[in-house]
């Protein structure tokens, strides 16, 4: 019964795999529109979506806290994408007690909490176990760009330019900081499964919040990038959040194959990453 059940979903996954990257690209658009329409009808308050991102993130994390404090490893973990997590949250947070304090606010003072002990047990009581040579994707790669386009396009509102900059610059940085992670999973080419659930709920929580922009915009007509403010910004708002998801999207599509084929151990292929 167990094998028959999963008989369907590895038949559908055997075809997509054999569909050339144009069709799989194609694919992804449709059942991601599709999900999006589901979501639209049973969740009443789109709001709740950004909750339900934050929570996902949360949980991902206490998978990683788990992982370091009963494994005692933090192999297969990128210290540079933790150290990206708790930079940009750290500038969010200060945005947030400058610009708008909200629950918002509460959630990330929990969650880089967290990501800050996350890194103090990678940096400092798991260090013989973490992987060093395989996490060795340049930081300024990231930084440098998502400065130099926070000071290009960042929020046209009536606060303090250098808050605005700010703003735009953790917006960014957020698209981007889980690149490290994927760039040593696509090295060490195993994922374990305590990271890669961790992965999996970040995509999780960057598809909910992308839905979340998407459906506001569409239930607001357009609305809600006047609110955000004119120009370039909100535009831009809405490109993070899409980037975001899709930067993940690939691995997600691994992780469920992996699930429903009944594997302990990810392995990605070539060219994820």
């Amino acid at each position: 019964m167990r094998g028959s059940s999963r008989r369907p979903v590895a038949v559908v996954m055997a075809w997509v795999r054999r569909q050339p990257p144009k069709v799989k690209a194609f694919l992804a658009v449709v059942a991601g529109m599709a999900a999006l329409v589901f979501i639209r009808f049973i969740v009443h308050d789109h709001d709740n979506l950004f909750v339900a991102a934050e929570a996902a993130h949360a949980l991902g994390i206490a998978v990683l806290i788990y992982k370091l404090t009963k494994e005692k490893t933090c192999a297969g973990l990128s210290l540079k994408s933790q150290d990206l997590t708790a930079l940009f949250l750290a500038v969010r947070l200060y945005c947030s007690f400058v610009m708008e304090y909200d629950i918002h606010t509460i959630l990330d003072t929990a969650t880089l909490a967290a990501t800050l002990f996350v890194i103090y047990m990678i940096r400092f009581k798991l260090r013989s176990t973490y992987m060093l040579d395989k996490d060795n994707f340049a930081l300024y790669y990231v930084v440098l760009p998502c400065a130099v386009l926070a000071l290009l396009v960042h929020p046209s509102t009536s606060h303090n330019i250098v808050n605005r900059i700010c703003w735009a610059f953790c917006v960014y940085l957020e698209a981007v900081s889980v690149l490290p992670q994927l760039r040593l999973m696509q090295n060490t080419k195993i994922v374990e499964p305590f990271t890669a659930h961790y992965v999996f709920a970040l995509g999780v929580a960057r598809f909910l919040s992308c839905a979340h922009w998407v459906l506001q915009v569409l239930d607001t007509r357009g609305g809600l990038l006047t609110a955000l403010g004119y120009g370039l910004w909100p535009s831009m708002v809405l490109l993070s959040e899409i980037v975001q998801t899709f930067i993940l999207a690939d691995f997600c599509y691994y992780y469920v194959k992996s699930v429903f084929g009944g594997q302990l151990v990810l392995r990605l292929p070539s060219g994820v990453v």
